[in-house]
């Protein structure tokens, strides 16, 4: 299996045994680590970021001892539990299937290690089990944070729903609670549709204040189809100031819309952000080209490989300085694409990400994160 890895890994493989001290840190990943399907390839570009951070970790003074294991989707995780160098672990980073979180999580307080669930899981695990991070947020979650900074941040906007006329969209119950927050506030609003004639869109719009544009759908052609009805509405009444509140999906059409989010002064709310012109992040999309001798996988966002480089920095970080006593309160300001933030799940669980951002593309043409 050694070998196996190796050869999907790359030539980095090496960084898996770096030099040990009595301040190491002992890491196991327990992932899909396989080119057979999407999941393994995805989780194999993640490992690679950890394995990059284990790098950068060992030029700030931070050893780290590296144990990986293919885990793929079925598979019993018991026996891999049993493998040498599983019960040393501080920390470990994984599973990605449900089916396996339970015994991993019984096997984490038998052993006093960290458990750091990466993505979407349908467990309840963190809120039962104290050695448990889990770092997915589920959308009610997401929905419910960006809803209070919208009542907070926006209250002297005056609120614009589009009907973009999507019978498959996943947005209605984010605009229906919101609608009924602004009500329970007195805050009036109007509602338009994308079809709706020239003369009835703008009568939604007001010139007395600014206004602030929410669509019912998150997808990529109602998106343009609203961009190019605001262009016309802001053509012929110069005065009328028109923001838009967006979705997390917005994020993968930036290169088609920035200029667009740009003049429209653009808000996000989303768990990460990818900055493609930050020269950090364009130094360690350098280093994987050299180490591995491909680029990360550009079809996907958040990027894998710099999710397992912002993980792999804050709690190897966290565990090198704190130990046991670890909880993640404190968020990762320098994290590249991915902040993490933890908040008790429960009394007696483990920790959930609570991170919330909201990605601000200026008018000025500059783009900002706000972090919450």
């Amino acid at each position: 299996m050694r070998h196996f890895l190796r050869y999907l890994i790359g030539s980095a493989f090496a960084l898996a045994t770096l030099s040990t001290s009595a301040q190491t840190v002992r890491v196991g990943v327990m992932l899909p680590l396989h080119d057979d399907n999407g999941d393994g390839k995805r989780m194999v570009e993640y490992y690679r970021g950890i394995l990059l951070a284990c790098d950068q970790l060992k030029r700030e003074g931070i050893s780290t001892d590296i144990h990986a294991w293919n885990v793929p989707e079925g598979a019993d995780i018991k026996p891999t539990l049993l493998q040498e160098g599983a019960d040393k672990c501080d920390l470990i980073f994984g599973p990605l299937y449900t089916s396996q979180v339970k015994d991993l999580g019984n096997f984490a307080k038998a052993y006093n290690a960290k458990v750091v669930i990466p993505f979407s899981i349908s467990s309840d695990e963190v809120k039962s089990n104290p050695q448990v991070f889990q770092v997915f947020q589920p959308q009610e979650d997401l929905d419910k944070a960006a809803i209070a900074q919208f009542l907070f941040r926006y209250k002297d906007y005056h609120p614009i729903f589009i009907d973009c006329n999507d019978k498959e969209t996943t947005k209605g119950a984010f605009t229906a609670e919101l609608r009924k927050q602004l009500e329970k506030k007195k805050i009036e609003y109007n509602i338009t549709n994308l079809n709706s004639p020239e003369e009835s869109f703008v009568r939604a719009f007001r010139l007395d204040k600014p206004n602030m544009v929410i669509l019912n759908s998150a997808r990529s052609p109602e998106l343009t189809k609203a961009l190019d009805k605001l262009d016309q509405l802001t053509q012929k009444n110069g005065s009328v100031q028109v923001s838009l509140f967006g979705y997390n999906e917005w994020l993968m059409y930036e290169k088609l819309n920035l200029e667009r989010y740009y003049k429209y002064d653009t808000f996000v709310p989303s768990y990460y952000y990818y900055n493609i012109v930050s020269s950090k992040t364009q130094q360690l999309e350098q280093d994987y080209r050299r180490w591995f001798h491909v680029s990360m996988n550009n079809n996907y966002l958040p990027r894998f490989a710099l999710t397992g480089y912002d993980h792999a920095m804050f709690f190897i970080k966290g565990i090198a300085k704190e130990g046991k006593n670890f909880r993640g309160t404190e968020p990762n300001k320098d994290a590249l694409q991915t902040r993490l933030r933890f908040e008790p799940a429960s009394r007696k669980g483990g920790m959930q990400n609570k991170n919330f951002m909201l990605v601000h593309y200026n008018r000025n043409r500059s783009i900002s994160t706000i972090a919450f």
